[in-house]
């Protein structure tokens, strides 16, 4: 038997192979003739064509139509095999996906403490009403049981049903802080409010109120598109919360914690119908301040009682009363930049960004931006906001004439009361200057010119350097401005710092193309000497003039103020990060060019002819406080000057500096001094102590500090009662 191909897809049936015949001998052998029918070949016209047009070949086609099936039959072989072996990880993915939703949980947010460990904000625990979205479309007259519940509308709770920043497969908070009484009642009657249900949260918490260093430590919001945007890669989602201002936005970073995730398995529709998995999230880091709780609860109070004593009494010299629309005051470490103290009037409570601001809370905090005349409570004017320095810019052009050698310390200058420019004429801008505070002085060096405030003297300097710009170069103040950081941002680990100004030829050509009508283009001599006594179109802020104060104290170098300190692992106890110091410059003290100015800012407070000396009477000589009033005239059209104060202690080795103004506030004396007076009585009975890290074994406390009552508090009295009888 032997195999054929005349049957291809069943080539192994077997066919009986016919006999052999045998050849008769007696035959004549016939001669071989020539084949005449061609050999079958395979032609593709054939194949397609109709029967009645070739010869049926039935055993071609077969083959051909065998082969193309093994090839289909191969090729699903080879398919199959790739869906089940070489990409079954990948389905076997896809159909969880389609099973299975991940959710984040958000961290707690790290807390801020105080340099002493006394904690500024942490997280507390709160109760939520929660709705389902799937029962709120199952059962619609849910959603106005649930709006009479809280004490809202139906059209507020479908919006928060509605609002894409929660997840749709979570429930949505109707009620944060749900008070005690309602959770109660919502659980007596639990079958009435089908998808209702009450939840725990955590949320920011004040222990020392909604008002301490409200601007420092900022607040926390929900996301903006345009941040999310941003963020998005950092896992943040349309419903994160994050820091919005003050330390809170500055080290979000840190303060924001791991999110943790949640597997829920839902059904074809979507629904939850249980939790497979969930990792719990890492709570944030602790950021650590330099600020002195005690001192920051001082100076703040202390501004806002002055601010409101100022508007109620009439200025001595003028007779009206001042606005007083808002002021700052900062205390900082001239030894290092650290930030003690920082306070902004007027201000807010941080509570009422908790759980979300309402529309009706965050009208009545902004109201006031909307004019010039009233202060915003939501700028941090110790960073944000720019005075005219007035005298307390006197210690920068001091420096400089010092510094080239203009005069010597000892010169004396007569002062007849009114300086006159030579040479002068009236298209010029100022001819004549006058004596404030310290008019027809007589004879003055410099040490008498900074404590009596002597506006002639300074005015003198203005104009000698003007005059010899060949000698000295063409802006030799505004240079020694430059060193001390006047006019440049400070580098403060805050956001949103505004820049100041010193006046000079290049900033008036830039002011004049902006506001033509209120700037010249044309830098004259009596510019000059109005720069140098602080006055003209020079700006700066409260943080950039307790730096410039800050670098002289320390004999010349300037430090970038810090308001951090260190981020710590709260669980662990470890330094995260250090922050160090952070030279940014350095000003030319000498002793020569230092103590003469020293001595100077020493009488401003402890010699009876100094401007401050009334503000300081019974403060302790020993302390060798030093400082300087600044009265300033402002292009606003106030009726009053801003007010100014900058003192730093104790001398000659200075702790703390301390700076304050009050915008249109009157005279330096009469208003910022007070501030810094009530700063410095703290400071003798409570002298800043060194940081402390918590650690898990002395953890921070919510407990306010414990603390002596400040220097010249009456002592307390008692009252005794004779028995009857």
């Amino acid at each position: 038997m032997k195999r054929t191909w005349r049957h291809p897809i069943r080539g192994d049936h077997l066919y009986v192979r016919p006999p052999r015949r045998v050849r008769n001998p007696n035959r004549t052998a016939k001669v071989r003739q020539p084949r005449i029918r061609p050999r079958r070949s395979v032609n593709v016209a054939a194949l397609v064509a109709s029967p009645e047009e070739v010869e049926s070949n039935p055993s071609v086609r077969l083959r051909v139509v065998g082969i193309v099936v093994l090839l289909l039959f191969g090729v699903m072989i080879l398919r199959l095999w790739g869906l089940q072996v070489v990409d079954q990880k990948n389905y076997a993915a896809a159909v969880n996906a389609n099973q299975i939703r991940t959710v984040p949980v958000p961290a707690p947010r790290g807390e801020i403490v105080d340099r002493s460990g006394h904690v500024l904000v942490t997280n507390v625990t709160s109760m939520q009403i929660v709705l389902s979205r799937v029962e709120a479309s199952q059962h619609p007259e849910v959603i106005g049981q649930v709006a009479a519940l809280v004490g809202a509308t139906p059209a507020q709770i479908q919006a928060d049903l509605n609002n894409v920043r929660y997840s749709p497969y979570q429930p949505v908070p109707v009620l944060t802080n749900a008070p005690t009484a309602t959770i109660q009642y919502l659980q007596e009657h639990q079958s009435a409010y089908p998808g209702v249900s009450v939840q725990s949260t955590t949320q920011r918490s004040y222990p020392q109120g909604g008002t301490t260093a409200t601007h420092v430590l900022g607040y926390v919001g929900d996301i903006s598109a345009q941040q999310l945007n941003a963020l998005k890669s950092e896992g943040y989602t349309a419903g994160s919360q994050i820091g919005q201002s003050g330390i809170e936005s500055q080290y979000e970073q840190y303060l924001r914690g791991k999110d943790g995730t949640q597997e829920l398995e839902v059904d074809a529709q979507g629904n939850v119908v249980g939790t497979l998995n969930q990792t719990n999230p890492g709570p944030g880091d602790t950021v650590v301040l330099n600020m002195d709780l005690g001192l920051q609860q001082t100076l703040q109070n202390a501004l806002a009682a002055q601010i409101q004593t100022d508007r109620h009494t009439a200025d001595a010299t003028t007779h009206r009363l001042p606005a007083a629309i808002d002021g700052a005051a900062v205390a900082i470490d001239p030894n290092n930049g650290a930030v003690l103290a920082m306070a902004s009037w007027p201000t807010y409570d941080l509570n009422q960004w908790v759980g979300g601001i309402s529309q009706a809370d965050y009208a009545a905090i902004t109201a006031p931006c909307q004019s010039i005349q009233n202060g915003c409570p939501t700028d941090n004017y110790a960073i944000q906001g720019l005075y005219t320095p007035g005298s307390t810019f006197k210690l920068v052009t001091a420096t400089a004439a010092l510094q080239d050698g203009l005069l010597s310390p000892g010169t004396e200058v007569d002062d007849t009361g009114t300086f006159t420019v030579p040479g002068c004429t009236g298209a010029q801008a100022g001819c004549s200057f006058h004596d404030d505070e310290a008019g027809d002085a007589g004879y003055a060096n410099l040490q008498r010119a900074l404590t009596i405030s002597d506006d002639y003297y300074f005015y003198n300097l203005g104009y000698l350097f003007a005059v010899q710009q060949s000698k000295f170069g063409a802006q030799p103040i505004q240079d020694v401005a430059a060193q001390y950081g006047l006019g440049e941002s400070t580098g403060i680990d805050l956001p949103n710092e505004s820049v100041g100004r010193v006046d000079s030829a290049a900033e008036r050509q830039k002011l004049h193309a902006e506001a033509p009508n209120v700037f010249s283009d044309t830098w004259y001599t009596g510019d000059n000497i109005e720069m140098a006594f602080g006055q003209g179109a020079t700006v700066i802020s409260p943080i950039e003039q307790a730096v410039a104060y800050a670098t002289f104290a320390n004999q010349g170098t300037r430090y970038a103020p810090q308001v951090a300190n260190a981020i710590i692992d709260p669980t662990t106890g470890k330094v995260v990060t250090q922050i160090t110091p952070k030279v940014t410059g350095h000003v030319s003290l000498p002793d020569s060019i230092y103590q003469p100015i020293l001595a100077g800012l020493q009488g401003v407070i402890s010699n009876p002819s100094g401007t401050a000396y009334g503000d300081f009477i019974g403060f302790p000589t020993s302390y060798g406080l030093a400082g300087k009033t600044g009265t300033a005239d402002t292009t606003t059209g106030a009726t009053e000057p801003d007010s100014w104060f900058v003192a730093f202690g104790p001398n000659p080795n200075p702790q703390v500096v301390i700076a304050v103004v009050i915008d249109q506030g009157g005279y330096g004396a009469t208003a910022a001094a007070p501030v810094v007076r009530a700063g410095f009585n703290y400071l003798l009975t409570n002298p800043v102590s060194p940081v402390t890290l918590p650690t898990p074994a002395n953890p921070a406390t919510t407990a306010p500090p414990v603390t002596q009552p400040p220097f010249g508090t009456p002592a307390p009295t008692t009252t005794t009662t004779a028995p009857a009888g």
